[in-house]
């Protein structure tokens, strides 16, 4: 039997449109084709087991989503209790009898009483329409309101969590849809409450059909005695009307419940039991109050004493469950307070090592690491981590925040392996507004700089913010400041960052795939720390090194030829350009350059020594000024045209002028011929030359 129970619930599973559909067209059949007592009985047990189980699901459904085709549901459970009282009907009419489940409720419920009988079925019909029915209806009108008016509010959110790394797309768009479907659900309860006001008013009009249809036929034209036939009807028409009543009744009490739900974290019973027995005090006060009332002498003592001595011991039973918890959490606080302790005294004693990279704050912003804060600073600074794995293929390691009584309220600071690198301002209560640079931006603010660009910026209240959302102006809440100051410290020094360790770390996440290059490579002919030194040249020039496995590939090529750092890092350029490149293309795919005068590549390339920094040109100071001041005046003529271009030398001189500018222009990329893949487009917007 039970291998035969597996077998249909396999079927119905593979099959359940199918199913779905055949159930939905046999309601018609049953409105359509006359049925014997033994079918009714049986469906009217279905009827009933349904208005069961649906009011079971929404006990147990944590929210509405879990349970969201109940409004397409109400529907169909309607029409097949609509299709049953026709059924019934129909029997009751032509046969006087409408088989044992409708017999049973009209002796057994109504107490072998149609009167009695008749002002449940009124009590219960009226319950269902104006009380449930209609407050749930109600509900779902304000809800499907407040869902839509809130919808927007909720996009942006989901939006932003999105854009600070907190959740990737997949979220995102799961939880778009989510709120849809939520909007969707009430929208569609505030309609289907309708059916079951009309399916009341339907079984009412049933009922008066099925009495008074039943006396006309049966004593005119049967010859029953009108008497008789109001005892024999009147009972068959009060046991039909609570046999569809009843399951109605329980489905409008299941919507009630699942519209009025507001924890979306609980079923019903845990969200119930744990508020209403969340207070011990309101228990043992209740018992007590019960308790006097029992001692009163018109009420009856013993229901009242049983049930107050019943809270009593509910109450405290939950009076020494809380001061367990109590206690336990005591014990927590104290051995909390003790690691903490023991981490401060061990954070006090003097070391020797330094942390790669921290960021050290004011008192006055402590708040932005509060893990409660919706801008918590570790989430935004994971964010960066995985950032920065993903733009320049380097693995950041932890970075770690400190408060520092010695700065500024507002101040913070960066620091690399214990050296200050960077320093900035931002105030938690203000909004950074970068300056538009014209006359018509009237706000009031602090003057300040934008610390990641160096871009005129204000710090300006909350009050303006509306106003300067709608002048169209770049407007930045202040950990954002924080978070882009330090990523771009980061993507400048990321080179500093790349230890021996961290080299390692990278090799690692590649060895399972592609071990045959990193075990032809490392040891035999490079070591691990040449390795790092060229990544540690490539990141210097902003070249991400994701793209490892090229990278290593280039190096076992021409690592047997030369040890020489720099050529290595050449040639792994000359295997990178396509990655180089991309980065300085105009919208039209063409690369801008600056080219650089013959007279003076001859002149760099005869006068390059070889030191301890690598290739430098030992020039004249005259002959540097010209250079440097030929730069400068081409690149800002370049920058007012809206250009970004790069400098590009020869392949001979490339490293060397890149050392003798990389002080006065660290931001200027130098790039060689090697450098371009040949379907570039280049085309020379300017020249280094004398002046």
């Amino acid at each position: 039997m039970p291998v035969f129970l597996r077998d249909v619930m396999e079927f119905l599973n593979r099959y359940s449109e199918i199913t779905v559909a055949f159930a939905i067209v046999g309601i018609i059949g049953i409105i359509m084709i006359p049925m014997n007592t033994g079918v009714l009985d049986f469906l009217l047990v279905i009827n009933i087991t349904l208005g069961i189980t649906i009011l079971l699901l929404t006990l147990f459904t944590r929210n509405v989503l879990e349970f969201s085709t109940f409004p397409t549901l109400l529907l169909v459970t309607t029409m097949f209790r609509l299709g049953l009282n026709i059924s019934s009907t129909r029997l009751i009419l032509s046969k006087g009898d409408a088989g044992y489940v409708i017999n049973a409720f009209a002796n057994f419920v109504t107490g072998n009483n149609y009167i009695v009988g008749a002002v449940i079925f009124v009590i219960i019909t009226i319950v269902q329409m104006v009380v449930v029915t209609n407050g749930s209806s109600r509900v779902s009108e304000v809800s499907a309101r407040f869902t839509l008016d809130a919808m927007p509010g909720k996009q942006m959110a989901i939006d932003a969590d999105m854009n600070s790394g907190l959740i990737d797309e997949e979220t995102a768009k799961k939880r778009r849809m989510d709120l849809q479907r939520e909007a969707d659900f009430y929208g569609a309860m505030d309609g289907a409450s309708k059916f079951v006001k009309g399916d009341a008013i339907a079984g009412i009009i049933i009922t008066l059909i099925n009495l008074l249809g039943g006396i006309l036929i049966f004593s005119l034209q049967e010859g029953m005695g009108v008497l008789e036939a109001l005892d024999k009807f009147g009972k068959l028409t009060i046991g039909d009307g609570l046999v569809s009543q009843v399951p109605a009744l329980l489905i409008s009490v299941a919507s009630g419940i699942l519209v009025t739900r507001s924890d979306g974290d609980n079923s019903f019973g845990q969200a119930v039991t744990g508020e209403l027995f969340g207070f011990y005090k309101v228990i043992l006060v209740t018992s007590v109050v019960l308790f006097i009332i029992g001692l009163v002498p018109a009420f009856p003592t013993l229901p009242f004493i049983i049930v107050s001595l019943l809270m009593g011991s509910v109450g405290y039973l939950l009076m020494e469950n809380e001061r367990t918890e109590l206690a336990f959490e005591t014990a927590g606080a104290e051995a909390a307070l003790e690691a903490r302790e023991e981490r401060e005294r061990a954070e006090s004693m003097p070391t020797f090592q330094v942390e790669p990279i921290a960021l050290e704050i004011g008192y006055g912003l402590i708040p932005l690491v509060d893990e409660g804060n919706d801008g918590n600073l570790q989430v935004h600074i994971s964010a960066i981590r995985r950032q920065c794995a993903n733009e320049m293929g380097i693995l950041i390691n932890p970075i770690r925040i400190r408060d520092n009584l010695q700065l500024g309220s507002n101040e913070y600071v960066i620091k690399i392996k214990g050296n200050e690198i960077a320093r900035g301002e931002i105030y938690l209560n203000r909004y950074l507004v970068i300056d538009p640079g014209n006359q018509d931006f009237e706000v009031e603010g602090i003057p300040t700089k934008e610390p990641a660009f160096n871009l005129d910026a204000l710090w300006v209240e909350e009050r303006y913010k509306e106003i300067i959302e709608l002048n169209g102006y770049t407007i930045v809440e202040p950990v954002i400041v924080l978070v882009t100051h330090l990523k771009e410290i980061i993507k400048r020094n990321s080179y500093e960052l790349l230890g021996r360790q961290e080299v390692k770390e990278l090799l690692e996440t590649i060895k399972d795939k592609y071990n045959v290059v990193i075990d032809e490579l490392i040891p035999d002919i490079l070591s691990l720390g040449e390795v790092q030194k060229v990544l540690q040249n490539l990141l210097k020039e902003n070249v991400p090194i994701n793209d490892l496995v090229t990278i290593l590939e280039s190096l076992a090529d021409n690592g047997p030829m030369t040890k020489d750092i720099e050529v290595l890092t050449e040639y792994t350029r000359h295997s990178l350009k396509r990655t180089i490149v991309k980065g300085y293309l105009n919208p039209q795919g063409i690369l801008p350059v600056i080219t650089i005068d013959p007279d003076i590549e001859e002149i760099i390339s005869e006068n390059t020594k070889r030191t301890m920094s690598g290739s430098i040109p030992v020039l004249k100071p005259d002959m540097i000024t010209n250079i440097f001041d030929s730069i400068n005046n081409t690149n800002n003529r370049l920058l007012t045209q809206g250009i970004q271009a790069v400098v590009l030398a020869s392949p001979k001189i490339r490293v060397a002028f890149r050392n003798l500018t990389v002080h006065n222009f660290p931001e200027l990329p130098i790039l060689s011929l090697n450098d371009i893949p040949n379907d570039v487009e280049i085309e020379a917007v300017g020249m280094v030359g004398r002046i």
